[in-house]
Formats: C-alpha cells, sequence, structure tokens
C-alpha cells in the first residue's frame, strides 16, 4: 500500500510542476509578445511613411494630402512623403495599400470614392474588411462649373441648355469611382437627362481639359476650383452642398436653386492595411489629429473652401461608422444609374 500511494504523490508532483512549467511559460511568451508590441509602438516610426493618393499629383485629395503630410511629418519625427498611383478610380492605390505590409509605414487616403463599391464587380479589396482606420480629415464641398466660353450665363440657362443639347453635351470626370464621377451621375439623375460623360485620370487633367475648352461641364472640388473660379478661367454654376459655402459667400448652392436634396460632401479619410498594430494605429489617429488642429493647416483648408471634419470623426470608429453609411447611400445610386467599371 505504501509505494502505490508514494507513486502517486510523485505523480501528483510532476503534474503540478509541469502546471507551473507550462504557466511560466504561457506568461513569459505574453509578457514577450506585449514587450514587442509596447517596443514597437514607443520606437514607431523610425523610417519615413508614405501616403498614397489614388489620384494624380495637383488634383484635389493630392492637396488634402499633401498638407496633411506635412504637418504629421512634424510630429512623427519621420518624412510622410506622398505618393501619387493613379488609375482606376483610385482602387489601384487602395489595393496596393490593402496588400501592404501593415506595419504602418504605408497609408492610403481616399474620398468618397472609397464607399463605392457597388461600381465595380471584381474589386480586388473589401473597403469594410481590408483595412485598419485611421480617421477622418475634411469635408471638401464641390462647384458644378463649365468651360469659360459656355453660352450660357447662370444655372437656370445650363440647364436649359443642357436639355436642349444633351446628345452633344460632355460631362467630365476624374475616372469611374472618382467623387467626380459619383456627383456627375447624380447630376444626370436629378435632371433625369443622360450625357457623355468623358473620364479622365484624375480631376488635375478634367480641370485642364475644361479649361482648354474640350469638355463642357465639371463637377469638382473646392480645394482645386477656387483658385480657377476667382481667376475667371471657369464658369460657376453652383455648390453642392446645401447651404452657401464661406469661401463663395454669393454662389447659391444647387438645392437652392431648385436641385432638391442635392447634396454632395467630399470627405477624406486615412487608411492604413489590415493588421497594422493598434498602438502604431493610434500613434497615426493622434498625428492626424494634431494634424487638424495646425494653424496652416486650418487656414489653408479654409482658404479652399474646405472644413475640418469633427472631432467625433477623426477617429477610427469614426472612419469607419461614415464609411458604412456611405456605401449605402452611393451604391444606390450606382445601381439606379446601372453603370459599372467591370
Amino acid at each position: 500500500m505504501f509505494k502505490p500511494t508514494l507513486m502517486s504523490a510523485r505523480r501528483r508532483a510532476l503534474k503540478s510542476s509541469v502546471a507551473v512549467g507550462l504557466s511560466f511559460a504561457t506568461a513569459a511568451i505574453a509578457t514577450s509578445l506585449f514587450a514587442s508590441t509596447s517596443v514597437h509602438a514607443q520606437s514607431y516610426p523610425t523610417k519615413p511613411i508614405t501616403l498614397v493618393v489614388g489620384f494624380a499629383a495637383g488634383g484635389p485629395t493630392d492637396i488634402v494630402a499633401r498638407a496633411l503630410a506635412q504637418s504629421m511629418t512634424k510630429t512623427l519625427g519621420q518624412a510622410v512623403a506622398v505618393d501619387n498611383k493613379p488609375g482606376a478610380g483610385a482602387t489601384i492605390a487602395g489595393n496596393l495599400v490593402a496588400k501592404a505590409k501593415p506595419d504602418g509605414y504605408t497609408l492610403f487616403i481616399h474620398h468618397n470614392g472609397m464607399a463605392a463599391p457597388a461600381l465595380y464587380r471584381k474589386l480586388p479589396f473589401n473597403p469594410l474588411t481590408d483595412y485598419e482606420y485611421i480617421g477622418q480629415a475634411v469635408d471638401v464641398p464641390m462647384t458644378l462649373i463649365g468651360r469659360q466660353d459656355l453660352p450660357v450665363k447662370n444655372f437656370e440657362e445650363l440647364v436649359a441648355w443642357i436639355k436642349a443639347n444633351k446628345a452633344k453635351v460632355n460631362l467630365a470626370n476624374a475616372g469611374l469611382g472618382a467623387v467626380s464621377h459619383l456627383c456627375g451621375t447624380l447630376f444626370q439623375q436629378t435632371l433625369a437627362t443622360d450625357l457623355t460623360t468623358v473620364p479622365f485620370n484624375g480631376t488635375a487633367p478634367a480641370l485642364t481639359a475644361l479649361m482648354g475648352g474640350h469638355v463642357d461641364v465639371l463637377c469638382d472640388q473646392t480645394t482645386q476650383t477656387i483658385p480657377h473660379i476667382n481667376a475667371g478661367k471657369v464658369k460657376l454654376f453652383g455648390v453642392t452642398t446645401k447651404s452657401r459655402i464661406g469661401a463663395l459667400p454669393n454662389t447659391p448652392s444647387l438645392h437652392e436653386q431648385g436641385l432638391k436634396d442635392f447634396e454632395v460632401v467630399v470627405w477624406h479619410g486615412v487608411y492604413a492595411p489590415k493588421g497594422t498594430p493598434k498602438p502604431v494605429v493610434d500613434t497615426l489617429t493622434a498625428a492626424l489629429q494634431t494634424a487638424l488642429k495646425d494653424p496652416e493647416v486650418v487656414k489653408r483648408m479654409k482658404d479652399l473652401g474646405a472644413e475640418i471634419t469633427p472631432v467625433s470623426k477623426q477617429t477610427p470608429d469614426g472612419l469607419r461608422t461614415h464609411l458604412s453609411a456611405e456605401i449605402d447611400k452611393w451604391g444606390k445610386v450606382i445601381r439606379a444609374a446601372g453603370q459599372y467599371a467591370d
């Protein structure tokens, strides 16, 4: 009886020793992972960060990106460099960032076009699942403008001219999925008139074509159009917000001029690849929020008719919630138009 009891005691002691060893091992692994994450957060960033823009240099999204990058550089202590990867309504850039290493060194800035997955039957990434969200940044009104020699004086005359000449009116945009395309689609639906759309590789070349008299009408962001409006190089017919804006106080909105409930505000969000560590996301969100308080950024955006988004939206949750709502909104517009990129 004695030997079995002694053996049982030894077995219990061995099991207890193994359990304690596993507990220490588990604790060591957890401590190591926590330490690794903490070190990553404390040391990040250690090299330049790339902010990818899906449109050509000089366009409205590029203008916002460069203002933010310059300010975030000061906060992060590393250069934030803008890299333009235009094409396919920014889906090339979006896919590049979605597939990038999730280490916080490759970011993506995009506008309402991020909310248009319904436009693509084979979109290579999912806006709702393939990114970590940094936060919203800037809201930008749009303007409806025309070439300087267009034979109309105001919005009422423009509508009459479009309806009388719809077979030969050219409506420019920055490419399928660009916000100028979405705005133009909504404009056609509201007028119940189909126009010939002319896509460009970004609104900068679209605006150049408009000023050159090669296209007739364009819906574009104030960050790009206000300098040309003030210089008299284009004709201005209205703003796309429901109310007038401070940068163009004498210009009525399209809603005010009869397009009831017509509203397009261009919001911009910053994204990182899915799996980017939370401490890194937190660091980037803090840097973005600091940039949006930077007096130089605030003044630059105000001069261009843009508004800093509310603080509640300058967060991962704020961006995620808004993106989901916008996907629902623009999905309906795109399906009604029956236009698809592929």
